[in-house]
């Protein structure tokens, strides 16, 4: 290999040297239909691929000229790559293609312009570093075009080319460009995008790709592959923002060692350097980084380490490292940007798992404050998001992290959403800020605990979660219930959803949005009982699987009880004590269980009560007896 490499002339040997240290820009290439979008990539990757062989064609003659037999140049290694796709295997596919000029390598995301593959364009703009939108000269500014606008700015993406595409079609004409670039201008100014470049282009022919058109004589800006080689990297900001390292894991092969990996998000690390674990606060002193298995005095933003540190103090994954002086803030409350991307919509008061640089948590949405309209910017009142649309909510945490806004730093700004079912990523957003309450109000600690309560009483406190259709008989059985464990002492509350929506829930309808809602705010209140120490019936349809877990969530392991109160729908709409099966029949009385809105019966209750087989009192009497044997009650 030496010998080899001694036979490369310098000139040869210097550029192949610098094709290794060129920097390399991420960017998103996004419109509507039929802009023609492929056409510009492929125009794009053909004429860079042509300059950069041109080039290497040149080097390779010159070598020849030298003497050299060129036997350890490898071209075909250096263009490995160019036009190759790839899709990920998750919930959203999008398509990269590398390919590389003599002053940068590039990483293209392309991502279908049909609206209902928006969320495939967040997935790529969540990487990159600048986007290319396409408008067709014929058609100009779109639905579309305004929304992958939107997206960019919400995203922080800081420099955008409007390539207005397919000039051929409009005889070149200055004015209709000029007509398109100021529209597009001024919207950009009111979405607050200020590096716009507007670029007359035919991907067909060629103009202004990568060659000056002499088509376009009137047009005195860069070509598109010139504007690409100009633009700041992302990576290059991101080494001057405040240290950031979020754990991906805690690295511990042996007992002397113990180290802290993942990728270094932003800023520079030094060995000697003080560092602040968070959201805990907790600090100690790097002694050590290693990238791969050397030792590194320094390490930047972009690269992947493992961090050792003086003390031995708690640091999880999820944890973020920084400077104590700079350090992010720690909150369990945020206002945040959310771009929807599921089928179901998004509810107020559902929880999801959300995932933030290294860390996840359960977030809870809690009331949508406005949707936009993305053709006028209009913040229009909503309680739910569909498909595509794009909202500002408030999120409940279950515990605090560590996080910077947005538009500080990328990576600890933003997340997705999980449906915590199917485990298919649902929604993308940004943090903004942290709400004040977060930061104001504190759980008070008592000296009088749940623990406390329960023994004053006598018995374990637990909640009782009864399910099932209306009709099915909850209230019935769970009345019987009550009843028996009154005799015996026990310390009890029924809530029922009819009794609850006359106070607490008054101002509730039968939306899913509401029905969400209504089963959060039942599960708080369920919850502050059984702290109580009492054994709490719960008497709810509660229709949705997932706003059960989210109740279950809320009590400690063995706390709470799903019984299912398994009633066919037939039965139940047979017996139909208050009339609503038959006004729902009549379509008097919209989104009713069982007719035109959803049940999802529980899969793994820990009760399920056949009411076509057992009477009411009997049920309550083997549910009781259920109690016994699990040792919240003792027998009579």
């Amino acid at each position: 290999m030496a010998e080899q490499s001694d036979a490369i002339p310098g000139e040869v040997r210097e550029y192949l040297e610098s094709q290794q240290r060129k920097r390399l820009l991420r960017f998103i290439t996004c419109g509507s239909v039929d802009d023609g979008k492929s056409s510009l990539i492929g125009r794009l990757l053909y004429d860079a691929k042509t300059l950069f062989e041109d080039h290497l064609e040149a080097l390779q003659r010159e070598s020849r000229q030298a003497g050299s037999t060129g036997g350890a140049l490898d071209f075909a290694r250096l263009l490995d790559g160019l036009s190759a796709e790839r899709e990920q295997g998750i919930t959203i596919d999008v398509a990269y293609r590398f390919f590389a000029t003599d002053k940068r390598k590039f990483i293209v995301a392309d991502t279908p312009g049909h609206e209902q593959y928006t969320r495939n364009m967040v997935t790529g703009a969540s990487t990159a570093d600048a986007a290319l939108i396409l408008v067709d000269a014929r058609k100009g500014l779109l639905t579309q075009t305004r929304r992958h606008s939107t997206i960019v700015s919400l995203l922080g993406l800081r420099d955008v080319a409007l390539a207005v595409n397919k000039m051929d079609l409009v005889d070149y004409s200055e004015r209709r460009f000029e007509e398109i670039r100021d529209e597009y201008l001024e919207f950009a100014q009111r979405i607050g995008i200020a590096n716009v470049a507007c670029l007359p282009i035919s991907a067909v022919n060629g103009d202004n790709v990568v060659d000056r058109s002499a088509r376009t004589p009137w047009y005195r800006g860069p070509t598109l592959l010139e504007y690409l080689e100009s633009v700041e990297v992302d990576e290059d900001r991101m080494q001057r923002l405040p240290f950031r390292l979020p754990v991906q894991w805690v690295n511990r092969p042996n007992a002397d060692f113990r180290g802290f990996a993942g990728l270094i998000a932003s800023g520079a690390l030094r060995v000697g350097d003080p560092v602040r674990v968070g959201p805990a606060g907790t600090q100690s002193v790097v002694t050590r980084i290693l990238g791969g298995d050397r030792d590194l005095p320094v390490a930047v933003a972009g690269q992947s380490v493992t961090v050792t540190l003086r003390d031995e103090i708690d640091v999880s994954r999820g944890d973020v490292l920084s400077h104590p002086d700079s350090a992010p803030a720690v909150a369990d409350e945020f206002e945040a940007t959310v771009v929807w991307m599921h089928e179901q919509p998004m509810l107020r008061g559902r929880s999801y798992v959300m995932k933030i640089a290294t860390k996840t948590v359960a977030a809870t949405v809690m009331p949508l404050k406005y949707k936009l309209n993305v053709n006028t910017l209009e913040r229009l009142a909503a309680t739910s998001l569909e498909i595509n649309e794009i909202g500002v909510c408030d999120l409940e945490l279950d515990r605090s992290i560590a996080f910077d806004p947005y538009e500080e730093n990328r990576t600890t700004g933003a997340f997705i959403l999980i449906d915590r079912m199917t485990h298919q990523t649902v929604g993308a957003g940004m943090l903004r800020f942290a709400l004040r309450r977060s930061q104001n109000v504190h759980w008070q600690a008592l000296d009088v605990n749940k623990v406390a309560r329960a023994r004053l009483k006598g018995h374990d406190p637990c909640v009782l979660w009864f399910t099932g259709l209306s009709g099915a008989g909850k209230s019935t059985i769970a009345n019987f219930l009550e009843k028996r464990l009154h005799a015996r002492g026990r310390h009890t509350y029924l809530l029922d959803g009819d009794n609850v929506r006359h106070g607490l829930n008054k101002d509730l309808g039968f939306t899913d949005a509401d029905r969400v809602e209504n089963i959060r705010r039942v599960a708080e209140v369920a919850k502050l009982m059984v702290d109580a120490g009492l054994i709490v019936l719960v008497s709810f349809i509660s229709p949705f699987s997932s706003e059960r877990r989210m109740a279950r969530a809320l009590f400690a392991d063995g706390e709470f009880l799903e019984v299912y109160v398994d009633t066919p729908l037939a039965v139940a709409e047979g017996r139909d004590v208050k009339g609503l099966y038959k006004k729902a029949r009549q379509g008097q009385l919209r989104n009713f269980t069982g007719i035109d809105s959803p049940y999802e019966a529980p899969e793994n209750a820990e009760i399920r009560v056949d009411t076509t087989s057992i009477g009411a009192e009997e049920a309550a009497l083997a549910i009781l007896g259920e109690l016994e044997r699990r040792g919240i009650v003792v027998g009579a």
